[in-house]
């Protein structure tokens, strides 16, 4: 188990990212934490805060029961604010959250309010600092992200084939899209470290088609590599059959039928990873508890889906996948963007 305790370098590489997101001298900034949190990841978020000469408070909020009928990991969906009005005052009247919450308050239910103040959310995900400082946002990134999502934004298809047998099509016609490089200083905007996606969320009845996972695709809320292959059917954005005889796709099957939510088998958002120092063989070197696995979302080349909860398409629920495969071809309007898994033209 590696050692949790403030590093200078850790410092320097928050002081760095902070930077990158204008934060500086009189920047007013809120930490928000809860008591699950990694509590080095507060630290050296204050410690870089104040040799940034920042203005800046934390927040400490209990975490907060657990509802659910399974564990819920890795869904960007923080449940710590609870509604509660003097939180959210409080967030609206910053400039940035700093948010160490455990899973993230990008999905969560108060940040449209938040965000609508003009308020930015830099999330640093729940990892070790040792993975964070290997996977640092880097400013050479940002045109590259920003291309990707204009090319997004100016598609109507999205077309996704593998050798495994992969085919999936995907209507992305007024589908918001989106992505980071890990920074930006624009009002209201959201980040993460580490960061590197390019992504956008379909429509109703707008992904059809087939989805085989590989040996080596990763499951992000178990945290594993598979090791057997899952083929799913995609028919009107809904996974209706999951297909393999194997451990892994009992436990595909077992999670998503847990929620007893057709919601649950929904797609959710569809893209690519952009984040040239992101790995995906260094899941095999960490414990479970080092990792929230966002490292494996963004590493170059992957194609990352995710099921569950899309407003954009009206659908809310707690069961949630985040799914990066290796090997795929990703084509906008007949144009590939990822050639069995290596970034193409300007975006590599």
């Amino acid at each position: 188990m590696m050692q949790e305790v403030p590093e200078g370098k850790w410092i320097a590489s928050f002081k760095r990212v902070f930077a990158l997101n204008g934060i500086g001298e009189g920047t007013e900034v809120a930490i928000v934490a809860e008591t699950q949190s990694r509590p080095v990841l507060a630290q050296l978020a204050g410690l870089a805060l104040y040799d940034l000469g920042a203005v800046y408070s934390t927040i400490m909020l209990p975490s907060a029961p657990q509802t659910a009928p399974v564990p819920v990991k890795s869904t960007g969906t923080s449940d710590a604010i609870q509604h509660k009005r003097h939180v959210i005052e409080a967030l609206k009247c910053v400039e940035v959250i700093v948010d160490v919450t455990v899973e993230g308050l990008i999905h969560a239910e108060e940040m449209a309010e938040i965000e609508q103040a003009g308020t930015r959310l830099l999330v640093i995900c729940n990892e070790h600092p040792e993975i964070l400082e290997r996977t640092e946002p880097r400013a050479e990134l940002g045109p590259k992200v920003a291309l990707g999502i204009e090319m997004l934004r100016d598609a109507a298809e999205m077309r996704v084939t593998s050798a495994a047998g992969t085919d999936l099509a995907i209507d992305i016609r007024d589908a918001p899209c989106g992505g980071t490089p890990g920074f930006s200083t624009r009002p209201g905007a959201v980040d993460h470290w580490p960061g590197g996606l390019c992504l956008c969320f379909p429509g109703e009845n707008a992904v059809n088609g087939t989805v085989v996972m590989n040996t080596g695709d990763m499951n992000l809320t178990f945290k594993d590599y598979l090791r057997d292959p899952v083929r799913m059917i995609v028919e009107k954005d809904y996974i209706t059959d999951i297909q393999g005889d194997n451990l892994d796709a009992d436990l595909f099957r077992a999670y998503l039928s847990a929620w007893d939510d057709p919601k649950a088998y929904g797609f959710s958002h569809v893209g690519w990873g952009m984040n040239p120092h992101a790995r995906w063989e260094s899941l095999a070197l960490y414990d479970k508890g080092d990792i929230q696995g966002t490292e494996f979302r963004a590493w170059a080349g992957n194609f990352l889906w995710s099921t569950g909860s899309n407003q954009y398409a009206g659908r809310f629920t707690l069961g949630h996948f985040d799914l990066p495969m290796r090997g795929c071809t990703i084509s906008l309007d007949g144009t590939p963007v990822v050639i069995d898994g290596t970034l193409q033209g300007d975006l590599a």
